[in-house]
């Protein structure tokens, strides 16, 4: 007599996390030393610093 042995089905990898989309802060600011960014309820600052630095406050 002939066992028959169950194969366990192929695990496939997770698909790879996709890179996130990418701003350029430049085309944020345009010109500007600061944006207003509004989330949700809240609004946000993104203020360009005179070293070239970005801060973003609430």
């Amino acid at each position: 007599m002939t066992e028959t042995v169950k194969s366990e089905p192929a695990l496939r990898p997770p698909p790879a996390p996709r890179p996130p989309h990418i701003l350029v802060s430049a085309d944020l600011l345009r010109g500007n030393r600061e944006v207003g960014i509004r989330h949700g309820e809240d609004m946000y600052r993104l203020r360009l610093t005179a070293a070239g630095k970005l801060i973003l406050t609430k």
